[in-house]
């Protein structure tokens, strides 16, 4: 069994400091108008991104995701619009090959190349990935 002790030490006789936090918390709403301004005014040559996230009281990680959602949406944006591509049929004649055989599939910013002998199986993922990446 413990017996009690007494101790003489001021750790005992201190007290703790509680803070209380009333009201809205730190999270700020920005709006997309206000993030795309940020974002483009970070992308200017004569400034670096981590002095514009300072200037708005913004992490940098926080403004480098904001550059990334604007670059997806726009990417986005852009498939959209070229969900169809026009045709040009050729006359009757021979067909004019390229050298090599390639193909170029251009989905947004990205373009994809492949030779004549490409696998249908290979191509249909490979393009399924390039279209979740945007």
């Amino acid at each position: 069994m413990r017996t009690p002790s007494s101790t003489t030490s001021t750790k005992a006789d201190g007290f703790r400091r509680f803070e209380v936090i009333t009201g809205v918390g730190r999270r700020r709403r920005w709006s997309d108008e206000d993030k795309a301004r940020i974002v483009a005014e970070s992308l200017d040559p004569a400034t670096t991104a981590s002095a514009v996230a300072r200037r708005y009281g913004l992490h940098a990680s926080q403004l480098f995701t904001w550059r990334q959602q604007l670059q997806r949406s726009a990417a986005t944006a852009a498939l959209g619009e070229q969900a169809f591509v026009p045709v040009l049929m050729a006359e009757d004649g021979p067909a004019q090959a390229e050298p090599g055989g390639r193909i170029e599939i251009a989905l947004g910013p990205a373009v994809v190349r492949v030779g004549a002998d490409v696998d249908a199986a290979a191509l249909r993922r490979v393009l399924e990935a390039v279209r979740g990446l945007a």
